[in-house]
């Protein structure tokens, strides 16, 4: 990475579970990824010793001069959708990313990005709770409700809490691929990828365990013949289910369409394959079950602004170098 310092901020009233999100996946030492791993600090928004939600007291590493130096800064919620956030603040975020600097909020943190006019005719999403009084207090925004997170490429916003693993998960991904993001997931022992558009929450969190069986039976199949060609009456055949009723029971267990998890499970099987085999881009269209490579270069760009054959160079292990 050009800049792997990731600055998190702290402040009086602290969101303890957003802040440990990013100290958990920034700010771990993780010998096994190399030198070029990220490098971490604690940028206190107050003076002296600060009071976290739950009691706990923070003294950090430093002051807001420490934005100067990063690469990422990471809002971790914020003490109140009403309470204002100090212009020195703002004046440092918006100098940090005038510099390049990436800047996400988890949760309530969009907020401080806000006031900072950093999502001024930009999408941004925040928890459900939030959307509305975001979308009246800065009718700038193009508020997207009802997702999980937003990536403008260098701002990227994410929903509630649980949401923040989500998009920091995903920007490991997009900095180091998906094998560094797949073991730190596991280490969290949380899914290693759902897609940002993702519905923040699902209807029928936990299904009933005879249709939870027989979708599971069918995500299995899927993974297994991603190549195949599929349709909502094939795959509501195989559930046992009337179309009507699949499309359904799968919105309530997944908060995905069919065609919209298809398209993430094959996007997620070529960046694999790009990382980790030598196969050609082709095969990959293939295999993975775009059918041609126009198309998966398509969906390629359209989701992670960039292509193919870049990403290989980018991102492949040397079980995936092309020789």
């Amino acid at each position: 990475m050009k800049n792997p310092l990731v600055v998190v901020l702290a402040y009086d009233g602290l969101c303890t579970f957003e802040f440990g999100v990013a100290v958990e996946i920034f700010g771990l030492a993780r010998p096994e990824m190399g030198e070029n791993w990220y490098r971490f600090a604690v940028a206190g928004v107050d003076q002296g010793e600060l009071c976290a939600t739950g009691g706990v007291r923070l003294v950090v590493d430093g002051g807001l001069e420490l934005l100067d130096q990063a690469g990422t800064i990471v809002v971790p919620g914020w003490r109140g959708a009403d309470t204002p956030v100090p212009a020195e603040l703002c004046a440092r975020l918006v100098a940090a990313h005038q510099r390049g600097a990436r800047v996400m909020s988890i949760c309530s943190g969009v907020f401080v990005l806000a006031a900072a006019g950093l999502l001024d005719n930009r999408q941004a999403t925040t928890h459900w709770r939030y959307t509305d009084l975001l979308q009246q207090r800065y009718p700038a925004i193009q508020v997207t409700p009802d997702v999980l997170y937003i990536d403008n490429g260098d701002v990227l916003t994410s929903a509630g809490s649980a949401a923040g693993i989500d998009l920091c998960l995903h920007l490991v991904r997009r900095d180091y691929g998906s094998v560094a993001a797949n073991q730190v997931a596991r280490r969290l022992v949380v899914s290693p990828h759902r897609d940002g558009g993702q519905a923040q929450f699902i209807q029928q969190a936990v299904p009933v365990a005879y249709e939870g069986h027989r979708l599971g039976s069918l995500f299995d199949h899927l993974h297994a013949h991603l190549a195949a060609p599929h349709s909502v009456a094939s795959l509501a055949e195989f559930v046992g289910m009337s179309p009507r009723t699949f499309l359904r029971r799968f919105a309530a267990t997944t908060g995905s369409t069919p065609a919209q998890w298809l398209l993430n499970a094959r996007l997620s099987r070529c960046q694999d394959l790009l990382e980790n085999s030598a196969l050609s881009i082709e095969r990959i269209a293939e295999v993975a079950g775009f059918g041609s490579v126009a198309t998966m270069r398509h969906h390629f760009k359209h989701h992670f602004a960039t292509t193919p054959a870049a990403y290989r160079r980018g991102f492949a292990s040397p079980a995936g170098k092309v020789v």
